[in-house]
C-alpha cells in the first residue's frame, strides 16, 4: 500500500467544481490583483478569527517580515524566538537586520518554553520582540506571558503559519491562534491545512494603527497610487488565490475536526498494538483545541532514521520536522551558538517524526501503517 505524507487530491476534487467557477468569473473580469474577491476574503477572515484587521499578502514569510517593519523593528534589536521550528521565523528577524535570540522548547508540545523566554527578558533590555510559534496546530499558551511582555514593552507576533483554526480556551472564553498578540501571522501554503495553491499568507491585529500601516506596507509603502510614506515591499494576494481560500474557508472546521478524529485514531491503535513503549504520541496541552497540521512522533532509542526508511520501503511516506535546529544551522553561525545550548530542540530533532494526517486519509491505512511499525518494532 502507498501512503503519501500528504494528498492534496482526495479534498480538492470534491470542492473543484466551486473553484472552478470562481476562477472563471476571475478571468472573465480580468481583476486580478488585490480587488473585491480579496477584500471579501479578509473580512470573512474578520469574523471567522474574531479581529478587527485581516491584511492578505503573498506568503507565510511575508507576512512576518511586515509584522516586523510595521512594529518598526530594526538594526541591533534582539527579537526571542524557538530554534525548533521552520526557517523563515528567524530568517525573516535577519531580514530586518535584528538579531535572533534563541529559547529552548517544551519537550511534550515542542513550542517554547515560556519560563526560558521569562528568564531572558528579566536580562536584556536590549529584546524588543518575542515570535512564539503555534508548531504543529497546537498553541503555545500565552496567557501566562503576556502581562510581563507588555510591561516591557516587548511586542508580540504569533507564528501562527501552521495553526490557521486552532483555538485555546482561556479564562472560559475561545482563542483563535494569531490573536493574542500585537500582530498574528498565518501561511497559505499549499500544505497547511488552510492552503491556496499557491504562496499567500496574511496578518491580523486588532490594532487599526498597525493595520493602516500593514496595508501601505504591503503595496511599496504607498497610501495612495503612486504616491509613497515610506519605503515597503511589493506583497499582495492575487484574487485567484484569494477566491480558492475563501471557498476553503468554509470547509476549514470540518477538515479540522477530521485530523483531530485521525489523530484519535492513532492514539487508539498505538495502544491496541502495544507501541506505546517504543514511542511517544503527540501531547495536548489542556485548553487547547489541537488541529495537528502535522501528527508527529517521538521515536525512542535512536530508531527514527531506520523507522522512517523501514516505512519508505513499504510504501508509507514520512516526513521529519525539523532535522537541524536553526541555531545549528550554517547561516546562523554567526550568532554565536553551539550543539548543547538548546539541548531539548537537539534532542527533538533527532527523535521526531511526521506521520500522514489529512482529510481523506482513510483508517485502514492508518492501520496499515502501525501495523507495519509493529513489525519494525517487534519483528
Amino acid at each position: 500500500m502507498v501512503i503519501k505524507i500528504l494528498d492534496l487530491t482526495r479534498n480538492f476534487f470534491k470542492i473543484r467544481p466551486e473553484i472552478d467557477l470562481q476562477i472563471k468569473k476571475i478571468f472573465d473580469s480580468q481583476d486580478f490583483i488585490l480587488g473585491a474577491s480579496v477584500f471579501n476574503f479578509e473580512a470573512h477572515c474578520n469574523n471567522y478569527l474574531n479581529v478587527k484587521n485581516s491584511i492578505s499578502c503573498a506568503s507565510g514569510s511575508d507576512a512576518l517580515l511586515l509584522a516586523g517593519m510595521s512594529l518598526n523593528l530594526k538594526h541591533d534589536d534582539e527579537i526571542i524566538t524557538s530554534p525548533f521550528t521552520f526557517f523563515a521565523t528567524a530568517g525573516s528577524i535577519s531580514r530586518l537586520g535584528a538579531k535572533p535570540v534563541f529559547v529552548d522548547v517544551d519537550p511534550d508540545t515542542f513550542n517554547i518554553n515560556l519560563n526560558q523566554v521569562r528568564e531572558k527578558i528579566n536580562i536584556s533590555d536590549k529584546i524588543k520582540a518575542f515570535i512564539p510559534i503555534h508548531l504543529f496546530g497546537q498553541m503555545t499558551p500565552l496567557e501566562n506571558i503576556t502581562d510581563e511582555l507588555k510591561e516591557k514593552n516587548i511586542k508580540i507576533i504569533e507564528d501562527a503559519a501552521q495553526a490557521f483554526g486552532t483555538h485555546r480556551n482561556i479564562n472560559g472564553e475561545i482563542i483563535k491562534a494569531g490573536t493574542i498578540g500585537d500582530i498574528g501571522c498565518y501561511s497559505f501554503f499549499p500544505t497547511k491545512n488552510l492552503g491556496a495553491c499557491g504562496d499567500a499568507g496574511m496578518c491580523v491585529t486588532n490594532n487599526d494603527e498597525l493595520a493602516k500601516r500593514l496595508f501601505k506596507l504591503r503595496v511599496h509603502g504607498s497610501g495612495k497610487t503612486y504616491y509613497h510614506d515610506e519605503i515597503g515591499i511589493n506583497s499582495r494576494l492575487d484574487a485567484i488565490q484569494a477566491v480558492i481560500l475563501d471557498i476553503k474557508l468554509k470547509y476549514l472546521d470540518e477538515w479540522n475536526a477530521e485530523r483531530r478524529k485521525l489523530a484519535e485514531n492513532y492514539k487508539n491503535l498505538f495502544a491496541l498494538h502495544g507501541l506505546d513503549e517504543f514511542i511517544t504520541i503527540p501531547y495536548e496541552l489542556p485548553g487547547n483545541y489541537h488541529i495537528y497540521h502535522q501528527y508527529v512522533i517521538k521515536v525512542h532509542n535512536n530508531k527514527r532514521d531506520d523507522l522512517m526508511k523501514f516505512l519508505e520501503n513499504l510504501g508509507v511516506q514520512t516526513r521529519i520536522y525539523y532535522p537541524l535546529p536553526l541555531h545549528l544551522q550554517p547561516c546562523f553561525k554567526y550568532l554565536g551558538y553551539k550543539a548543547g545550548d538548546f539541548p531539548v530542540a537537539e534532542k527533538l530533532s533527532n527523535e521526531v517524526l511526521a506521520l500522514p494526517v489529512y482529510p481523506g486519509l482513510e483508517l485502514n491505512e492508518q492501520e496499515y501503517l502501525i501495523e507495519s511499525m509493529e513489525k519494525f518494532f517487534k519483528s
